[in-house]
């Protein structure tokens, strides 16, 4: 049973919504990774007051376009020179930059199941790209290193893009195993959009090996932490030479002006940082015990906010009947390389959404898996 292409994102709320006959508030979305109580009100609070100034300056002025005041508070909070920052319209848009700049290196590698946005941005710029696939089953403990094998170095592609925490698995790669990758490729673009997530998930990161790598990109989201993707923030930490050639291949003001405000107050907010940690040590466990339980699913070891989950058979009927039956939606999984119908990905949601998931797919496959 096949619903048609798989959607290359999740958080299609509105689009489905629509074909269901409902109101989007109605679905419970657990296709998308956001945290599930955000955004911080602070944040809110910030947005409110520009706006009701009397001409406020963040929607009747053009942004800056060095968007000086969100790259220092991005800078600072990362320990870097501002020259070090590029923000950007979502990871999204950075990637595709990455991948004009990979594109013209050479062949790009791309750990599988993967992301399925950086063959996007590559084929944007006609970039070749193979596979290196991962294992689809590893042990409970993070970080673990990263499976790369010797022969994937040396004359093979030039380009490694690295998602950490791993999406859709959620596997999280310790530094120590990346950082000798950094020697053996031209280019490392390393997709951190999940990492400030994960109490400790810092220690992880490669922003530290930035100043002795001129090849190496990290890449953060704030959509995820603070759960605003419909305002559309992310930034690039990489050497200001790459930094500058990619803001002069680009639109002039990609990031728009409640973007940038909302990104200045957001980068220093630690208390919310740690509330999402605290939340997600606590109900991501919870969560994949829960579904340990449930029979025909095999729930996979995750560091991050989503769960990468194996059935017995196809779960297509399954996520169909959760998004039809009980306005639940499922991550589908067929648009990454190396899945298929047998796997869905869940994002972890707060007690109740958790609870609500957990009781329609209790109550489906006691009926047999969905199908109908």
């Amino acid at each position: 049973m096949s619903s048609g292409p798989p959607e290359r994102h999740g958080g299609n709320r509105a689009a489905i919504a629509r074909r269901l006959g409902c109101r989007p508030e109605q679905l419970l979305d657990a296709s998308a990774s956001l945290v599930p109580f955000g955004p911080p009100a602070g944040l809110r609070r910030r947005l409110r007051q520009a706006l009701a100034a009397a001409a406020p300056a963040s929607l009747r002025d053009y942004p800056d376009r060095t968007y000086q005041p969100l790259a220092a508070a991005i800078a600072a909070h990362h320990g870097l020179d501002p020259a070090w920052v590029l923000p950007g319209n979502g990871a999204a848009e950075l990637f595709t930059w990455a991948a004009r700049d990979a594109a013209g290196l050479g062949a790009s590698l791309l750990p599988t199941p993967g992301f399925a946005d950086y063959r996007r941005a590559l084929a944007c710029w006609h970039g070749a790209w193979q596979p290196l696939p991962l294992p689809l089953h590893w042990p409970a403990a993070f970080p673990q290193p990263f499976p790369l094998t010797p022969a994937a170095g040396g004359g093979g592609p030039a380009v490694l893009w690295i998602t950490n925490p791993h999406n859709p698995t959620g596997q999280l790669w310790s530094r120590a195993s990346l950082a000798p990758l950094l020697e053996r490729f031209a280019l490392v673009v390393a997709d951190e959009a999940f990492l400030p997530l994960l109490d400790a998930g810092e220690a992880q990161s490669l922003v530290p090996l930035l100043a002795d790598h001129p090849n190496l990109v990290v890449i953060r989201s704030l959509t995820k932490l603070a759960a605003i993707a419909g305002l559309r923030l992310g930034y690039a930490l990489a050497h200001p030479d790459r930094l500058r050639r990619w803001a002069a291949w680009r639109d002039p003001w990609p990031v728009n002006g409640l973007a940038a405000l909302a990104g200045e107050g957001l980068i220093g907010d630690l208390a919310w940082q740690r509330r999402v940690q605290r939340w997600l040590a606590r109900e991501g466990p919870w969560l994949a015990g829960q579904l340990a339980g449930l029979e025909g699913l095999r729930p996979c070891p995750s560091a991050a906010n989503f769960l990468l989950l194996q059935g017995s058979g196809s779960l297509e009927p399954l996520r169909q009947a959760l998004e039809t039956r009980h306005r639940i939606l499922l991550r589908d999984c067929r648009s990454f390389e190396g899945l298929g119908e047998n796997w869905l990905r869940l994002a972890v949601l707060d007690r109740a959404g958790n609870r609500r998931l957990l009781g329609a797919l209790r109550r489906e496959l006691r009926a047999g898996g969905g199908a109908r």
